[in-house]
């Protein structure tokens, strides 16, 4: 009986450390702090990916003018902004993320800091040229 609540106290603390990327996002102004947009993030065939449900700050109809190709025009609520990322160890990278404001596409890498704080971070090249983003999960 002891090893049957050892073990089940192994996979409770397992599972407690078990980080998820998926679910919903708050995303925030890197200026003034301001709640920008909710996130979702969601896996499909072993890659993560993340589309803006619910843009906060502006026009609630806007559409993501300066993306380019099939992404011109788009509501911005809706948008795939994340694309691709691989789960790696307890990072997901090789992916890619768009600014809705900018229309620009970087690399990017998600990192869980905790279960209710991501650390998103979009780059060009080596990571060295970029901006990090904290997000925090919607309740």
């Amino acid at each position: 009986m002891k090893y049957i609540y050892l073990l089940l106290i192994i996979a409770l603390s397992i599972s407690a450390n078990g980080q998820t990327i998926l679910g919903s996002w708050e995303t925030y102004d890197d200026d003034t702090n301001e709640k920008k947009a909710v996130i979702e993030i969601y896996e499909m065939n072993n890659l993560y990916f993340a589309k803006i449900i619910k843009n906060i700050i502006g026009d609630k109809d806007a559409v993501c003018d300066k993306c380019k190709e099939d992404k011109k025009g788009k509501p911005i609520v809706g948008l795939i902004i994340i694309e691709n990322l691989k789960k790696n160890g307890n990072k997901f990278d090789d992916g890619t993320i768009l600014d809705p404001e900018s229309g620009e596409i970087y690399s990017c890498h998600l990192e869980p800091i905790n279960k209710d704080k991501l650390k998103v971070r979009g780059f060009l090249g080596f990571s060295v040229f970029g901006r990090t983003q904290y997000w925090i999960r919607k309740e």
